[in-house]
């Protein structure tokens, strides 16, 4: 009888130590475009953990959806998810002001777009080669892998973590020639 009790605690004990992922989580992940967000999360600054979208952004497609601004990402059903998703895709269809988009007046198309995730990041890349091509001050810069914007770079952005300047140990000379001398 001992024994069974003995085996019982030490099975609750193994059973406490493993945690458990879903407690971690605390909740359903919602996937929008290829981006999970935390169910927990309200739904404005979830809408805005996606890359491309801020949280001026979210909030415009919340208040033009006409969702509910308290509610949890994990209480979002399908429909409100999809039209989420087409939302971002194309915000001037909800009426939402150019001035709001990411990329105004695109080089390639000359229309106002508003790129996210994949797209944005590769956007980004093709501008900075492209001012690398063209040898402007920002392409060169770029290249070095200096700082590109005005900032100083005498005392920070010199490839290394700590800032400042390191004091030498005092070492001592071991005793060596010099001292049989005198």
């Amino acid at each position: 009888m001992a024994q069974i009790i003995e085996d019982e605690k030490k099975a609750e004990k193994k059973e406490k130590k493993k945690p458990d992922l879903r407690e971690k989580i605390s909740g359903r992940v919602v996937r929008i475009l290829a981006t999970d967000i935390r169910g927990e999360v309200k739904v404005v600054p979830g809408i805005a953990e996606i890359k491309g979208v801020g949280i001026n952004m979210s909030s415009a497609i919340v208040h033009k959806l006409a969702l509910d601004r308290k509610k949890k990402m994990q209480d979002l059903s399908d429909d409100e998810v999809d039209r989420i998703e087409k939302a971002i895709a194309d915000p001037g269809s909800l009426g939402i002001p150019q001035w709001m988009f990411n990329r105004r007046k695109d080089l390639d198309t000359g229309k106002n777009l508003h790129l996210h995730t994949i797209d944005l990041i590769f956007a980004q890349k093709s501008d900075i080669d492209l001012m690398g091509e063209i040898k402007s001050y920002k392409g060169l810069r770029h290249a070095k892998g200096l700082k590109v914007r005005g900032q100083r770079t005498a005392s920070t952005g010199r490839g290394h973590a700590a800032v400042g300047v390191q004091k030498k140990k005092n070492v001592q000379a071991a005793p060596g020639k010099d001292d049989k001398k005198k």
